[in-house]
């Protein structure tokens, strides 16, 4: 499970997820990758559970880059517990995610692989995701000169 290694505050306030990703939203390292085209947060669990199901169905073959990283505490409060006393512990970390950001990354394979392998890992997040290649993303937002 990805988490920082240590941080400046444990706890944060929950922000707001307003406008299109600015940062991370071309295809940088592989060939094809995972656009979300919708905010949200992704649990670490939910990135593992991606990647897991992307490394399963390339068996070997290719390379996968994630691209995304929890940096943000969620915390919460135990059950049953009355107002007051102040923030709950942090439970689990999210990357925020913003629509145009690029999560997941892979190269070295063919086309219809890699379509099914990042259909199988947008099935695990709570976000809705597109198929992109980098020819397209780079090109059209002139990344590459």
């Amino acid at each position: 499970m990805l988490m920082p290694k240590r941080v400046k505050r444990r706890r944060q306030m929950r922000g707001r997820m307003k406008g299109k990703a600015m940062r991370g939203n071309t295809v940088a390292y592989g060939e094809f990758g995972l656009m979300a085209t919708e905010p949200g947060w992704i649990t670490s669990n939910q990135i593992e559970a991606a990647r897991v199901a992307m490394t399963r169905y390339i068996r070997r073959g290719g390379q996968v880059w994630v691209d995304i990283f929890p940096h943000k505490p969620v915390t919460q409060r135990p059950a049953g517990t009355r107002m007051g006393s102040g923030k709950g512990a942090p439970e689990y970390w999210v990357a925020v995610v913003k629509p145009g950001r690029v999560m997941f990354e892979i190269a070295g394979i063919d086309e219809s692989i890699a379509r099914e392998a990042l259909r199988l890992a947008a099935n695990k997040l709570p976000v809705k995701c597109k198929f992109v290649k980098a020819e397209d993303v780079n090109g059209a937002e002139g990344g590459e000169q």
